[in-house]
């Protein structure tokens, strides 16, 4: 008796003993836990996918590729299989399942010796513990940490939120986070398309994806597959028949599809940096966000292809730089040129090597792939050899005159020749990257939406956008704004500006500044309309001074060309800076009628969960929700709510102006098209920058050439030879199977029958006559004698004979008409003319 109190006791005492240890054991790790309540705003690092307009995929961002699907949507096939595999009790147990615990230690008792990987008791809520707030270290304190953890997290969240974290958080090898991943990457299916073998397989790998790969470690992955179906048909998740027919099946992995992608680089990078400014970087990477962005993909194909081509085209002109290397030794050549890496921008040519210079009719050449080719003498006569001051070498009368033996040239498979005729197999043509670069944009000037953009001739040249972050003078292109600022002042596209010398004294010690025209010639008096369709600089000068550059700089400000336009003389010919995408904007304001909108790259962003987070249109349009769609419905009525920038009318005129630009004026080559088209061309001073502002009603397209570092593209390039053929090639695109619309006309105006060279109204059968857009009572008097602005620089009442219209005499009496007290630019920095 005394002996069984004795063990009684001792029983208690080792009882007490071990409560005790145990409640200073979870008192000392409860100190080192974290914060497990974090798991409950908790959301998994999830792709950013942004779509092209048409739904394709354009870009992914993020640090971890994840899909997050919720717990609601998980199949059921997939949720059992993991049970199954890791936590058949899931449902019943409190964070430890204790008779998970104990089948572990019998079944590690029993495989003592037989060199088994030892069976794990973790449940699912230990595991997401461990995954999510814990480290991988093997210890014993972490294993307590692990099942303090797993209890508080029971009591704090469902079964169905922890599985969730579960299924959407944890690594299944092949770089696949979460389940959904993970069935497009071993199976390319989604997750409602896996098959009960397929399902298992994904269950058989949390605890060491590696063991199981499914082409290195195929007899472990198998058997551990099987395994898992064996105990899913335990469980009652499937029946034994369908656990037969599953585990009698190969493991069969497909490839992912390749996802048809959108590819365009600068415009990627562009939404990119749109959605760090809204949301953060982490937001971006890790925040799944679903974005639409505004690109049209034929229309962003198409500008690429122009402004790559008329890089091409431009560098063709002004001749050959030479080889891009050169192999001395021949032995093995086509392995060595395999192993060269090709000259970043030559992205779809070759890098070839020449084999034999010494034929009359070609050059022979080898490709990376050991085949051979010749380049015939016709694809070799545009490469002279390039001299200082943009001069042309001797004719090329030999293919010698541009390769010898040895040299590494880039080439590119030969297209059909001039009569359409395909060339021999093998043949290719000489091709050179660029020196020069460019910037486009094509914009929808209703909504502001940037349908194509394109930063340069390759992003691996360069990651500088020259579309969205060059500031470069626009020169003539910037004139409309100029002429626009007159006809809001009382001008009329039918008022008369002499075109004569021009003397502006700057004072402060500076030189006379003379602007010229490009033909360096003068017209005398010249209607408003000749003036911007042949872009006559001293025109342009003189009516800036008279309606005052306080005045032009507003309007510039206000279509948002620039932020801070210094008010001198010379920025009326475009002497300020600006980028290709503010300038297509303001255009797209005079295309539109006058209304403000602005630039975007981006339509819409939803949240992980499909939540509109952004929008860029955010007119209110309550009857645009209609789940059904029919004949009967009428089409919704949506408010204009963009702000009026300037009044539709002489926005108008200055329309019908660029319209005649294209039509009689420096852009008649788009002509051709047979729609529609207005625009301006814009040349820098000794040719630096060459521009083409152009739009039809519905489309604005800016482009611009120059290069990196300043310097002249050629005396004779400007906006209509470099720029201009851009513009036409994305214009086609863009405008075929389309009607020719019109520009449209508002209310308030008069159209009279004038003639264009000379402002007055136009006789009955002259031919030239155009109709001109007049505001009512500004139309021309056949009884009174046309008002000709003939002012110099040194006028104290504006020049004008006869009056001036509409004009603010306090900006015409400014000593020079600067309009700003300040020292002016000197003549150096702006010039003496030429502007084109």
């Amino acid at each position: 008796m005394r002996f069984i109190l004795s063990a009684l006791m001792a029983v208690v005492i080792l009882a007490l003993a071990g409560a005790g240890g145990l409640v200073y054991m979870l008192d000392h790790y409860d100190h080192e836990l974290p914060d497990y309540t974090k798991l409950a705003n908790y959301e998994p690092p999830v792709t950013t996918r942004v779509h092209a307009g048409d739904g394709r995929l354009l870009a992914e961002f993020a640090s971890e590729k994840r899909v997050f699907v919720p717990i609601d949507a998980m199949p059921k096939r997939v949720t059992n299989a993991f049970l199954s595999a890791e936590d058949k009790n899931f449902y019943d147990h409190k964070g430890i399942d204790p008779v998970g615990i104990a089948r572990a230690i019998l079944t590690n008792v029993e495989n003592l010796g037989r060199d088994r990987r030892p069976m794990g008791a973790s449940t699912i809520t230990q595991q997401v513990a461990k995954n999510m707030l814990l480290t991988n270290e093997v210890s014993f304190s972490r294993k307590i940490k692990e099942a303090i953890l797993a209890v508080r997290i029971e009591r704090a969240f469902s079964k169905d939120r922890i599985l969730e974290l579960y299924l959407n958080e944890i690594f299944l090898g092949y770089r696949s986070y979460g389940v959904a991943a993970a069935a497009l990457n071993y199976f390319n299916k989604a997750l409602d398309e896996l098959d009960i073998e397929e399902a298992a397989y994904l269950a058989a790998l949390p605890k060491a994806p590696s063991n199981y790969h499914p082409e290195r470690q195929r007899d472990a992955a198998v058997a551990r597959r099987n395994w898992v179906i064996g105990r899913m048909a335990e469980d009652g998740h499937i029946t034994p028949e369908e656990a037969k027919i599953a585990q009698s099946k190969p493991l069969v992995v497909r490839k992912r599809d390749e996802q048809e992608y959108v590819t365009s680089e600068y415009f990627a990078e562009e939404v990119r940096r749109e959605l760090v400014k809204l949301y953060g970087e982490q937001a971006l990477y890790e925040g799944g966000l679903s974005v639409r962005a505004s690109m049209d993909p034929v229309l962003q194909q198409a500008a690429t292809r122009a402004l790559r081509s008329g890089l091409v085209q431009y560098d063709r002109r002004h001749g050959y730089r030479g080889p891009v290397g050169k192999m001395e030794n021949f032995d093995n050549w086509a392995k060595k040129l395999a192993s060269m890496a090709p000259p970043p921008g030559s992205e779809g040519w070759h890098l070839a090597v020449v084999l034999k210079d010494d034929e009359a009719a070609a050059l022979d050449i080898g490709l990376p792939d050991g085949s051979r080719g010749r380049v015939p003498l016709a694809e070799l006569r545009w490469a002279r050899a390039q001299r200082d001051d943009n001069r042309l070498g001797p004719e090329i009368r030999r293919p010698s005159d541009v390769a010898k033996l040895g040299d590494l040239i880039l080439v590119e498979a030969a297209g059909k020749d001039e009569k359409g005729k395909e060339p021999p197999a093998g043949t290719y043509a000489l091709r050179q990257v660029p020196a020069v670069q460019g910037g486009l944009v094509a914009l929808d000037p209703h909504t502001g939406r940037v349908l194509a953009m394109v930063g340069g001739f390759s992003p691996q040249m360069s990651s500088f956008n020259r579309a969205t972050q060059a500031m470069r003078q626009p020169g003539s292109s910037f004139k409309p704004f100029v002429y626009l600022t007159a006809l809001n002042q009382g001008f009329t596209p039918s008022s008369l500006v002499m075109d004569a010398p021009f003397e502006y004294d700057p004072g402060h010690g500076q030189p006379i500044w003379r602007p010229e025209n490009y033909s360096h010639e003068f017209y005398g008096p010249t209607p408003l309309r000749a003036g911007i369709e042949k872009s006559r600089n001293v025109m342009t000068v003189r009516l800036a001074q008279a309606v005052g550059m306080d005045k032009v700089k507003a309007l510039a400000e206000n279509f948002g060309i620039t932020d801070n336009l210094q008010p001198y003389l010379p920025m009326s010919l475009g002497a300020g800076e600006t980028t290709v995408l503010r300038l297509a904007t303001a255009y797209a304001m005079l295309a539109n009628g006058g209304k403000r909108v602005s630039p975007t790259f981006i339509d819409r962003v939803q949240d992980r969960n499909g939540k509109t987070v952004f929008r860029h249109d955010t007119r209110p349009c309550a009857s645009c929700n209609q789940v059904a769609w029919n004949d009967g419905l009428a089409v919704p009525a949506v408010a204009d709510t963009r702000e009026p920038v300037n009044d539709p009318r002489t926005v108008y005129q200055m329309v019908s102006m660029l319209e005649g630009v294209v039509q009689r004026g420096t852009a008649t080559k788009l002509l051709s098209l047979g729609k529609p088209l207005a625009g301006k061309t814009g040349t820098t001073n000794d040719s630096h920058d060459a521009w083409f502002m152009g739009f039809s009603p519905d489309i604005v397209v800016g482009t611009y050439i120059g290069f990196d570092q300043p310097r002249s593209l050629g005396a004779k390039e400007t906006g209509g030879s470099a720029a201009v053929p851009v513009f036409k090639d994305v214009m086609e695109v863009a405008l075929k199977d389309q009607p020719a619309t019109p520009f449209r006309v508002p209310r308030g105006l008069r159209l009279v029958r004038v003639n264009p060279e000379n402002g007055r109204l136009a006789q009955p059968g002259e031919r030239k006559a155009i109709w001109e857009a007049f505001i009512p009572g500004t139309e021309p008097n056949p009884d009174q004698p046309q008002m000709v602005l003939d002012g110099s620089a040194h006028a104290a009442d504006g020049g004008w004979t006869g009056g001036v219209p509409g004009g603010d005499p306090a900006a015409q009496q400014q000593p020079g008409g600067w309009g700003a007290p300040a020292a002016p630019p000197s003549a150096a920095t702006v010039g003496t003319g030429g502007l084109y």
